[in-house]
């Protein structure tokens, strides 16, 4: 099974995925995939701390992984929480372990390869568009074109989609067993 979480930022899409797991799963077998890089950014770091205490009690073998998702081999059948999908092409097009021409295939090339893995898989991104911009620079503007076009590979695909709203989770597709 695969679920597709997103939101705004802040908007509680984390911890309603870790609610999900919590339900859904069993307490064995949970990784969480964090994609973030902590860098020199205190903001960041206090961001990733916050996500490890929650994680603490949820029973979570913790991967950090900021590229390269094609290349990480998981217990088939695992239930995995990805977070999240807006880092993970930041790294892919921005960091030197990355490559710009070729991070669209890449994050999806990985998130293919975990969801043959995955028991499974929820995946957790973000609305990070903003409207009444009118100019972005190129950077920006292609990095925006590359998540919509991984977001809609991902949709597609997902047998769930759910855009948490304030906090409150909001069905787009349901999941039928």
């Amino acid at each position: 099974m695969i679920h597709l979480i997103t939101g705004g930022s802040a908007s509680g899409k984390s911890a309603y995925a870790e609610q999900l797991i919590r339900v859904e799963t069993k307490d064995t077998g949970r990784i969480y995939l964090a994609t973030m890089v902590k860098g020199n950014d205190s903001e960041n770091a206090a961001r990733i701390q916050k996500h490890r205490d929650r994680r603490e009690s949820l029973y979570f073998q913790t991967i950090e992984q900021a590229t390269g998702l094609k290349d990480l081999e998981i217990p088939k059948g695992s239930t995995v929480l990805l977070e999240d999908v807006p880092n993970l092409l930041a790294n892919e097009m921005f960091s030197p372990a990355g490559n710009m021409d070729l991070a669209v295939s890449s994050v999806l090339d990985g998130l293919h390869h975990l969801m043959e893995q995955a028991g499974n898989l929820y995946i957790v991104t973000g609305e990070v568009f903003t409207e009444g911009i009118e100019v972005y620079d190129d950077m920006t503007l292609r990095y925006l074109e590359n998540l919509g076009r991984i977001h809609q590979d991902l949709g597609k695909r997902a047998d769930a989609v759910t855009e948490v709203v304030y906090g409150i989770p909001v069905k787009i597709k349901e999941y039928e067993k």
